[in-house]
């Protein structure tokens, strides 16, 4: 057993990760085999089962889980060992990130579409912060004897390049899932959401409300945080209003040390600035910015109106946030689709689908204070 297990220094999303393995892999799995293989104790086991339930990716049984309820013409496990024998199963390898935020959806969605094409998905998760790739992708190919690949790589990892090098000359079809290759040499599949467009439709729905300084505060760790920046400075500057004497922003994570400080701080640039509206990247963080706003005396939307990126939990919140909503379903079945016309047309052109946000309102915004 790896020392990390034994340690207990692996992140509850790594672990998950791999209990979702054993569970593909085996069907089913008791809590205590698996407190033993993680060296974890069998309360985080069940916890972890039912962040997986809770997911739509694992169920309950006596003494553990298995694998959630296949739909209708998914194959059973019987009937898996000989498709992965065989070279004519249409298979497709899927390697995400997480299997935590932002991903249960575009999974979902993937394993919906393969089955309406005919294909079967072997899922994997990854994880940032310097996780090679490559091992797991050969995998696909070598022992999964998959037919084309779905990949969301780490763009900022350490062995970064070596993986895109790897796609490249990859054996079987890949398409890029909520990545691009734009600039690099060769070209591959891609589908992906337009995050920038979402940054201007907060922006215009903000100046349509008649705010003239509208700041934005962003997650540090987002590979999204550049294209986000990037579209709400564009539609400000479209509009009129200013890029600078209004709050622009990065916190850390919420699981990092000093995110209320920098949380403070927001607040502080809020009131310094006169800002009156913001786009905050995540819906945590947008929640915590205006819990801290309230216990300033700022009303939400009366002194500051808040629109969230994210729009996983913006609408559970008091009061509900008006929210950006990624294209979560929509990118999980455009890069089937394309994985679909790749099989069936080998040589044709690299396709890239950019798939646009949705403005969801609800309470959090509205018409600035008189004399703002």
């Amino acid at each position: 057993m790896n020392g990390d297990w034994e340690r207990g220094e692996v992140s509850p999303a790594t672990r998950r990760t791999r209990l979702l393995e054993v569970l593909q892999d085996a069907g089913s799995a008791r809590v205590s085999d698996l407190a033993a293989t993680f060296g974890v104790t069998p309360v985080t086991v069940r916890r972890d089962i039912a962040h997986l339930v809770d997911q739509g990716l694992a169920r309950r049984v006596h003494g553990g889980a298995t694998l959630a309820e296949a739909a209708p013409g998914t194959p059973s496990e019987a009937e898996r060992a000989p498709l992965r024998r065989s070279n004519t199963a249409r298979t497709l390898g899927l390697l995400v990130p997480s299997l935590d935020h932002y991903w249960p959806e575009v999974v979902r969605s993937a394993e919906e579409a393969a089955r309406a094409h005919g294909l079967r998905v072997i899922l994997r998760g990854a994880s940032f912060g310097g996780f090679d790739e490559r091992p797991l992708l050969q995998r696909f190919v070598e022992v999964g004897n998959v037919n084309a690949l779905l990949v969301a790589p780490d763009p900022t990892g350490p062995h970064a390049d070596e993986v895109v090098e790897w796609l490249l000359d990859a054996p079987v079809p890949v398409v890029l899932v909520e990545r691009d290759l734009v600039g690099v040499s060769g070209s591959l599949d891609s589908a992906a959401s337009h995050h920038g467009f979402g940054a201007a439709l907060a922006v215009r729905h903000l100046v349509e409300l008649g705010h003239r300084r509208v700041g934005i505060v962003l997650d540090e760790q987002s590979l999204a945080r550049a294209e986000l920046h990037g579209g709400w400075s564009e539609a400000c500057r479209a509009a009129g209003l200013p890029t600078e004497g209004v709050v622009d922003l990065t916190v850390t994570r919420r699981e990092s040390g000093g995110f209320d400080a920098a949380v403070t701080a927001a607040v502080d640039e809020i009131v310094r600035t006169r800002t009156t509206a913001l786009l905050v990247h995540r819906d945590r963080e947008a929640m915590a910015l205006v819990q801290r706003c309230e216990d300033r005396g700022l009303s939400v939307p009366g002194d500051l109106s808040v629109v969230a990126y994210d729009d996983e939990v913006a609408g559970l919140f008091t009061p509900p946030l008006t929210a950006v909503r990624p294209p979560r379903r929509a990118v999980g079945r455009a890069a089937v689709g394309l994985v679909a016309g790749r099989l069936a047309e080998p040589d044709r052109p690299a396709h890239r689908v950019v798939i646009e946000p949705a403005l969801v309102v609800r309470d959090s915004t509205g018409a600035p204070a008189a004399g703002a």
